[in-house]
């Protein structure tokens, strides 16, 4: 495996950097599939089972991209938030448009190694909500080989309305990070986004859109995103749609047991890295 440091200038003066895992030998000497791995909130692209995830998937012959989004706050090295006035600014849309921003310019990654018309996202948790309305959206609806999302959120709006008015009325909504003990703060935009752009951020309205094939894993013990939200974006189908999977990963939790620092796999985290890789051999084969 070649795992390889990039980044790329972004408007506004921001820098998305993120790590390239390239096959060792590329299957047939062309370039590789790609698979593009989108963190959750509070994630990043080393968290815990992202690196042996992408390791997988270089073994299986895809190349793996793991990227941070710039409102993680984070760089490459950090396993904390170092630029808490990032994290502040995120938002659902400031995400997606990072995450098109890098799909477009995934050739300048790593020019000649990269299929990209074999091209698949898979997102956690959040990240799944961002590849999925990534996926249902032009100019990536139809190129679009594939789409997996392990225990992703099934709808934008998270926030009790008590919380809203307090968010609105401070500026800020104060979030606490469990793993490292940082007190942190959401800013305004997010809360934009949730009351001014909800039809833009409807995850059911974009799953009846989205062309790619669809993996759809959710853990039944899932302590921060109900199985429920899982089974409820499973139904959003109709007959035009593409094909969608449903697999509950039986008292799987969030992270499917994986921690930060990784301490090795759990069935559970077996069970959907199996899954994974032989749903993007399928659909993202010659």
């Amino acid at each position: 495996m070649d795992e390889r440091r990039f980044a790329l200038e972004l408007p506004g003066g921001r820098t998305l950097v993120g790590l390239l895992d390239l096959p060792a030998r590329a299957r047939g000497g062309g370039p590789s599939p790609v698979v593009v791995l989108c963190h959750g909130f509070k994630g990043f692209a080393r968290w815990g089972f992202f690196p042996p995830l992408a390791e997988l998937l270089a073994a299986r012959g895809f190349a793996a991209v793991r990227f941070n989004f710039t409102g993680s706050g984070m760089g490459l090295d950090d396993d904390r938030v170092t630029r808490p006035e990032d994290f502040r600014e995120d938002s659902y849309r400031a995400e997606v448009a990072e995450l098109r921003l890098l799909l477009d310019r995934l050739g300048e990654v790593a020019p000649g190694a990269l299929d990209l018309d074999r091209l698949a996202l898979l997102g956690h948790s959040r990240g799944g909500a961002i590849a999925l309305l990534t996926a249902a959206a032009t100019p990536w609806r139809e190129p679009l080989r594939a789409l997996v999302t392990w225990n992703a959120i099934g709808h934008c709006d998270r926030w009790t309305a008590v919380e809203k008015e307090r968010w609105r009325s401070e500026g800020e909504l104060p979030v606490t990070n469990a793993r490292t003990g940082q007190r942190l703060a959401l800013g305004l935009g997010l809360l934009d986004d949730v009351e001014g752009h909800a039809p833009e951020l409807d995850l059911h309205a974009a799953a009846l859109r989205r062309r790619a094939p669809w993996l759809l894993l959710h853990g039944t013990a899932d302590e921060s995103v109900r199985f429920a939200e899982g089974q409820a974006l499973a139904r959003t189908v109709s007959p035009e749609s593409a094909p969608l999977e449903l697999h509950p990963i039986a008292e799987g939790s969030h992270t499917f047991g994986a921690r930060h620092p990784f301490a090795g796999p759990t069935p559970h985290l077996v069970a959907a890295m199996n899954l994974t890789q032989r749903f993007l051999r399928r659909h993202l084969a010659p």
